[in-house]
């Protein structure tokens, strides 16, 4: 049977879009991922402006235009231990162009655990943990204490009236947690205040508003002047600051604590961002990668006494996914 011309025509535009359909998947993610991004990138910091995180999310924020062919803002969305900002990074279109940089770990586990957060870890996909740092127990240069036994034997001398800058949820703050019960002392023996990031927690110490702080050791660089450490988060000594590490400044109160790691400063995006766009993932993380890479990014990254390592989305995600182990363990001590 002979088919009239516009059977045929209609036969050849069936297969046609079937042949498309097949084709589809891969060729238009293709094309999609050729095409973005096709506008400014927001990145998101979840605290304020200044701290370690937002002073390395500006920093790599510089560069990546280089790679991505768009500018890249930064924005700081502050407020309860970087939640706000990741849920509000979480409500965005999952298409790439706004994601989250904060200290990812430990404190987007601690809004989990802790916070009441209405979503989880698996609700992100990790770009790169570009600066991991380890703490630093420092006092205001002008406070009397000499060691850390010193200082812990005044808050118990003295139940209330010192005070510590913290940001909840943060390693400091479960590290403040665990020495006050080495010491077999009440959580209230110590007035703890907690401030929305490490750069208003450094300047309260610094100015006199509180007496010590636990926080990151090389973001605490810019007040060296003004504090005085006592001990390091750390197995050994480090070459930067003349402090014992903290199981060694221990030793003559016959205690010990775990040695909590430091906050991880990095990148995030939204799990249905990589899931429904693996290229334009894949493409965000390859641009990470060649900026840091950078020689000339390295050099400023040094200058500016920022952490510039790369070790990429999946060893990136151990490492959270490790420190949230140890939060969760601790759990009891930090709802205390």
């Amino acid at each position: 049977m002979r088919l009239t011309r516009p059977l045929n025509c209609l036969l050849a535009i069936i297969c046609g879009v079937i042949m498309f359909i097949g084709a589809a998947p891969s060729d238009v993610r293709s094309a999609a991922a050729a095409d973005w991004p096709d506008r400014p990138i927001t990145v998101v910091v979840g605290f304020g402006v200044g701290g370690s995180a937002d002073r390395t999310a500006r920093a790599i924020s510089s560069f990546l235009p280089d790679h991505l062919g768009v500018p890249v803002r930064v924005v700081n969305r502050p407020g309860a231990g970087s939640q706000l900002g990741a849920t509000y990074v979480l409500s965005q279109p999952a298409d790439g162009n706004t994601v989250f940089f904060s200290a990812i770990s430990p404190y987007l586990g601690t809004s989990v655990l802790l916070g009441n957060a209405k979503y989880t870890l698996d609700d992100f996909a990790f770009v790169n943990g570009q600066w991991t740092d380890w703490d630093l127990l420092a006092i205001n240069k002008d406070r009397p204490y000499k060691t850390l036994p010193d200082l812990l034997t005044a808050i118990k001398e003295n139940p209330g009236k010192l005070k510590v800058s913290l940001v909840f949820g943060s390693s400091g703050h479960l590290s403040t947690l665990l020495l006050l019960d080495a010491m077999d002392l009440p959580h209230d023996s110590l007035n703890m205040v907690s401030y929305d990031s490490g750069a208003a927690a450094r300047t309260a110490v610094a100015g006199g508003q509180v007496d010590f702080t636990i926080l990151g050791g090389e973001g605490s660089e810019g007040v060296r002047d003004f504090i005085r450490p006592l001990a390091v988060f750390r197995k050994s000594p480090h070459p930067n600051w003349d402090a014992p590490p903290v199981l060694d400044a221990l030793k003559p109160l016959n205690i010990e604590i775990p040695v909590v790691l430091g906050s991880m400063r990095g990148m995030a995006t939204s799990a249905a961002f990589k899931k429904n766009h693996p290229e334009r993932f894949e493409k965000l993380v390859n641009a990470y990668k060649a900026a840091l890479e950078d020689k000339k990014v390295q050099k400023f990254m040094k200058r500016s006494k920022i952490g510039a390592e790369w070790i990429g989305p999946e060893e990136t995600t151990a490492r959270i996914q490790e420190m949230f182990t140890v939060f969760q363990k601790y759990k009891t001590h930090l709802k205390k």
